[in-house]
């Protein structure tokens, strides 16, 4: 026999017992997108942006009895951006995004360990964040207890850095990463019981993070914690879930939380089995114009998956309105089947401040959602169109001046998902 037939009839063999165990799949999605008042209002004298982007993934995975091991790479490419012939990668895209290993002690109980997505319930607090290219990930170790329809998270964090020469080294744990809610630490419990027509979990979390005085030393961790519940209730054609979270502590600078809010609730009913229908309503508060510069009331969703809500152009809470005059959001939404394999979704949501402007001015616009989807047989297209009407205080929050505005401001995209699975 050959080298080669040797290796067909091994391969062949061991296919019960390690490849049915062994798995590999990957994803490729490239999105087109015209952007014209994407996350902030555009000048009437300013072009449009377009650009097409790509997240390229291939995951890894291995399961045993006792253990499971998942590897997931991905390089995320905005077409064009390396000049061709380009010996290396020039903006460091391509990263491991998951790499975990669970330890499975027993049926109730297992302790996953490394770099891994941490999501819960619709996302709000903690979510994986997949519309964004890059998506969220966590370094983290998660000890996860669970019986029939009771479970227990607990999640510990403790992040490094080598950005500075004397980092990592001996008793300097300066953490230097910064910026959007970066944490040196977090904890977290979470626990979930769910019954016949109705769920209930409640989240604690803690996130320190790193302060720096004048001298860009290190000057401690300011602690903000986070916590509240998720319930839902659906029976027949009627479904509700609502949110409940506080905050408090200090946040990033140090600056004191004073309470901040978060409560919402959304609701829907299944008019035919080709047409749902919503409604809901979600406030955050936010700071008030008599609030010290070292103190809010502003709440912050933190690592949840906030393209989900307030609107799909991401005026809020996508790297942006972290201290500002919080929100109060009432939309509608509907839901219709077009066949089997194809749905359009319609949302209205108008959006004003939990506070007021320097200006005393809360309106800030509505904002008119649409979102296509099909499935074929391997893959599936999406594609949207976004438009937001700006309100007096809109002008205002994002500083661009009513009379420079373009009068349209709008956002399309298109999306390609392709998700093969190799072995």
């Amino acid at each position: 026999m050959t080298k080669i037939t040797l290796l067909t009839v091994l391969l062949l063999t061991l296919s019960g017992s390690c490849f049915s165990q062994f798995s590999i799949d990957g994803e490729l999605r490239p999105r087109a997108e015209y952007r014209h008042g994407y996350g902030t209002l555009i000048a009437d004298d300013a072009d449009p942006g377009f650009g097409i982007s790509t997240r390229a993934r291939v995951n890894l995975g291995y399961k045993k009895e006792t253990y499971e091991i998942y590897i997931g790479v991905q390089d995320v490419f905005v077409w064009g951006e390396n000049r061709q012939l380009l010996i290396e990668d020039a903006n460091n895209s391509f990263s491991i995004f998951q790499a975990w290993a669970n330890l499975k002690f027993n049926e109730n109980w297992s302790t996953k360990l490394g770099r891994q997505v941490i999501s819960y319930d619709d996302q709000r607090i903690l979510g994986g964040v997949d519309w964004t290219q890059q998506a969220r990930n966590h370094d983290a170790v998660l000890i996860q207890l669970g019986k029939e329809s009771l479970v227990f998270d607990a999640g510990f964090a403790y992040n490094q850095d080598y950005d500075s020469a004397s980092g990592f080294q001996n008793s300097d744990n300066t953490y230097y990463t910064t910026g959007f809610f970066s944490y040196k630490t977090m904890q977290y419990g979470y626990v979930k019981n769910t019954w016949d027509a109705f769920s209930a979990s409640f989240l604690f979390m803690n996130n320190g993070f790193q302060e720096f005085d004048i001298d860009n030393k290190a000057d401690g961790v300011s602690n903000l914690q986070t916590f509240g519940t998720h319930l839902t209730y659906s029976k027949n054609k009627f479904d509700v879930a609502s949110n409940i979270y506080l905050q408090t502590g200090h946040r990033q600078g140090d600056i004191k939380v004073n309470t901040g809010l978060l409560a919402s609730i959304d609701a829907h009913y299944k008019i035919t089995p080709k047409f749902k229908l919503g409604a809901g309503f979600e406030y955050i508060s936010g700071k008030s114009q008599d609030e010290d510069a070292n103190e809010t009331g502003a709440f912050f969703p933190l690592y949840g998956t906030n393209h989900k809500f307030n609107g799909y152009m991401d005026y809020f809470y996508v790297g942006n309105h972290a201290n500002s005059v919080g929100l109060v959001d009432i939309h509608i939404n509907a839901n219709i089947s077009l066949g089997v394999k194809s749905t359009l979704t319609a949302s209205i949501l108008n959006f004003s401040g939990a506070e007021e402007l320097a200006s005393g001015e809360k309106s800030l616009g509505t904002e008119l959602d649409l979102a296509f989807s099909h499935k074929f047989k391997e893959f599936s297209i999406a594609a949207g169109y976004s438009q937001m009407f700006a309100a007096d205080g809109m002008y205002e929050l994002k500083g661009v001046s009513e009379d420079l505005a373009a009068d349209s401001q709008n956002w399309i995209w298109a999306m390609l998902v392709l998700k093969p699975k190799f072995l």
